[in-house]
């Protein structure tokens, strides 16, 4: 593609990671003429884990209403240009190579991330075509996160905060919760999901300061399983809704606060629409099946394997839930194909695992400079208490796992520990999201 090549050379010359400030891109959008600020109603959302879900389920949900959505997340799993989506479909190559040439031009070399030229592109794409909402996900924390420059939201959601990226954020919940609040404005509502006591204290707090009206889920909203779905109960009353078709019961969590944040904005959605939104979401490499394509066929089409890229101790809790939920009645065992960067704690997101007896095949991350060498992370998985054998490439771990299914039928894969992690899956599976 030729936005891939273009943002590659970008790479060459801006730095990847993260330099949390607000100037440089302000001086930017300037230059653009501050597109940041013809945006349609934006949606903004901050968060640990599930806003990438929590974006998902309100883009569903709108879209099953009748309304016209962009959609911003990071990062992408394969492709560059996921991270756009106008009017719901994916951006174009070349409408996002033109825009990426454009903010490139603008920027004239000077110092700048990368992450911030992409939000740059972002917000010239979203002002350039018509839609009903922007729906925007935070990179990184909240505060001096690049899409943080928006004046006023129609809402904000910030969906649960836990330790990650503490070498950014801070090394406490209610530091990384104090940055996640950041994207909290004077007087605009704020959906905030099930949080630590220590979380939605801090969270709060903001929320009071800047005299934003607030919904906390378990007190105003909630979500709960019943005989034939699941019911969603805010002030309003309930709604019965059939289970979404993401997995996980964390996903109930992630459903109730789009909605939740939908209500407080006081956008017109019908009961239908809620349900239909709940059957038609999507959002690839969260504890999904594999889909069928080449990884698949190498492991003879077995019908339990999944793919998920949270890589933090809270996320590795989700998932290893969810994994004992759906093993309770079959008893299969658990395999982990698994590659980490160096910016994570691998031991508190193994543990969980460890009382599903999981055995773990570790594997390089080719996608990402910071990976951890699979030896180490096989020595980080065994401390955790599980069973390992590292791997020096992803097609060497796939082979093992299919000589392992020649043995034994009654397993579930698992292919997890980065979102970088997936992407080489989905790539090397030629299974691209759309």
């Amino acid at each position: 593609m030729k936005s891939d090549a273009l943002i590659n050379k970008l790479s060459e010359i801006h730095p990847k990671g993260f330099d949390l400030s607000l100037d440089r891109i302000l001086l930017l959008l300037e230059k653009l003429d501050n597109p940041q600020d013809k945006l349609p109603p934006v949606i903004h959302v901050a968060g640990t884990n599930g806003k990438g879900s929590t974006l998902a389920f309100t883009r569903s949900i709108l879209e099953a209403h009748g309304y016209k959505v962009h959609v911003h997340t990071s990062p992408h799993l394969v492709n560059w240009h996921e991270r756009y989506r106008l009017a719901g479909s994916l951006v174009s190559d070349d409408v996002l190579a033109e825009a990426i040439e454009r903010v490139a031009q603008a920027n004239n070399n000077k110092p700048i991330t990368v992450f911030e030229l992409l939000s740059a592109v972002m917000f010239v794409l979203f002002s350039e075509h018509e839609a009903d909402f922007a729906l925007v996900e935070v990179g990184l924390g909240g505060r001096f996160d690049a899409t943080n420059v928006i004046a006023r939201p129609k809402v904000c959601a910030i969906a649960p905060v836990a330790l990650d990226h503490q070498a950014y954020l801070g090394d406490t919940i209610e530091k990384i919760a104090f940055e996640k609040a950041g994207i909290i404005k004077q007087t605009v509502p704020v959906a905030i999901g099930r949080q630590t006591d220590e979380a939605r204290e801090t969270i709060e707090n903001v929320a009071r300061k800047k005299a934003s009206p607030f919904v906390v889920a378990g007190q105003d909203f909630d979500a709960y399983r019943d005989a034939t779905g699941f019911v969603y109960q805010d002030e309003d009353g309930l709604l019965d809704l059939p289970m979404p078709k993401l997995a996980g019961e964390h996903q109930l969590d992630n459903a109730a606060l789009a909605m939740a944040a939908i209500r407080l904005a006081g956008i017109e959605v019908s009961p239908d629409a809620f349900a239909k939104g709940m059957l038609n979401v999507t959002w690839p490499g969260r504890l999904e099946k594999l889909p069928r394509g080449k990884i698949t066929k190498a492991l003879s089409d077995h019908d339990d394997i999944w793919i998920d890229g949270g890589h933090n101790p809270a996320a590795g809790e989700a998932i290893a839930a969810e994994l004992a939920r759906q093993n309770t009645n079959n008893g299969r065992e658990t395999l982990l194909i698994c590659g980490m960067i160096n910016t994570k704690e691998p031991f508190g997101y193994f543990k969980p695992f460890e009382a599903l007896k999981a055995q773990v095949i570790t594997v390089p991350v080719e996608m990402s400079e910071a990976g951890i060498s699979p030896a180490s992370l096989a020595t980080i998985a065994k401390e955790a208490g599980l069973e390992t054998k590292s791997a020096h490439s992803l097609k060497q771990a796939i082979a093992e796992a299919a000589k392992r299914l020649e043995n034994n039928q009654n397993m579930q894969i698992l292919f997890c520990g980065s979102l970088y992690m997936v992407g080489e899956v989905l790539g090397l599976n030629e299974t691209p999201p759309t």
